[in-house]
């Protein structure tokens, strides 16, 4: 039976598909477990991968098949906006649509005076500040975690992509309130996935992604309602409110922020996909 990495590919992937599981998985797996980059992947698929190292990568996928464990969590990383990042189960995994969010509070940010005082509630791996900070180094940045855990996450991410962040402990803007400090944008992607929707997710998601990052009460608006009541202490004046939301969920979080900032200027957003992703409101 040949042994080279084209071959070992195919059948791990063929594994995969009987198991309906993504075939992909076996590609992002022996591309970590040979160590290459994605170029230097493409061209091996004639050479043979040591025995050490394919039993090690056929382990993981034994294991994704059996518990569904996300493939991130088995090589500690993924991507995001180009950029590699450190995950576990602490934090949540970085998702495309946040990509999204990130860019449109970039775009929106661009003609704003300086300084600008960002805050980003709920931060988990840190992927919102530290990328909107690299990507702008003439913001001052912050991110909040109740979660210590998370906290420990982002704080490694900030300190291997070289990111000046303050990092604060905080039940979403609590540790603010009463400061008479203010923050000209908040941007958050909270949990919003209702519970009772809990069973509708792989395991994948369900069984491992952090719950506090993924599922909140009152049908999923519950961070939404605290930092959007909490903001009206934090937020500036002409500050911008900028928010990742659950794609049924946009004219009930504008709802709420009306409610709050009855004269804010309130956008919903669609993603790539087509679905609303992103609250945007300008105080």
């Amino acid at each position: 039976m040949k042994n080279n990495v084209q071959e070992v590919l195919r059948r791990a992937s063929s594994f995969l598909v009987e198991q309906n599981r993504e075939p992909k998985i076996a590609e992002i797996l022996l591309q970590h477990h040979l160590d290459m980059t994605k170029t230097e992947f493409i061209m091996s698929h004639r050479e043979e991968v040591p025995e050490s190292v394919k039993q090690a990568f056929l382990q993981d996928v034994e294991e994704h098949v059996k518990t569904g464990i996300p493939v991130q969590h088995l090589i500690g990383k993924e991507e995001f906006y180009s950029r590699e990042f450190f995950v576990n189960k602490d934090v949540l995994i970085p998702r495309p649509e946040t990509e999204e969010l990130v860019l449109t509070v970039l775009e929106r940010v661009k003609s704003k005076a300086r300084p600008l005082k960002l805050i980003d509630i709920g931060t988990g791996s840190g992927i919102i500040a530290i990328t909107c900070k690299l990507e702008d180094p003439t913001l001052t940045v912050t991110a909040a975690d109740i979660s210590s855990a998370a906290l420990s996450v982002a704080k490694k991410n900030a300190e291997n992509l070289e990111a000046e962040i303050s990092f604060v402990q905080s039940d979403f803007l609590t540790e603010w309130l009463g400061s008479g400090e203010t923050f000209d944008l908040i941007i958050s992607n909270p949990p919003y996935i209702p519970w009772q929707d809990e069973a509708t997710l792989s395991d994948t998601v369900k069984n491992f992604d952090p719950h506090l990052a993924l599922f909140a009460d009152d049908n999923g608006l519950y961070a939404y309602q605290q930092i959007i009541k909490q903001a009206k202490k934090v937020l500036s004046t002409c500050g911008l409110l900028a928010f990742e939301i659950g794609y049924q969920q946009g004219e009930q979080v504008k709802m709420l922020i009306k409610q709050t900032f009855p004269e804010s200027t309130v956008e919903i957003r669609k993603d790539i996909n087509g679905r609303d992703r992103i609250v945007l409101a300008q105080r």
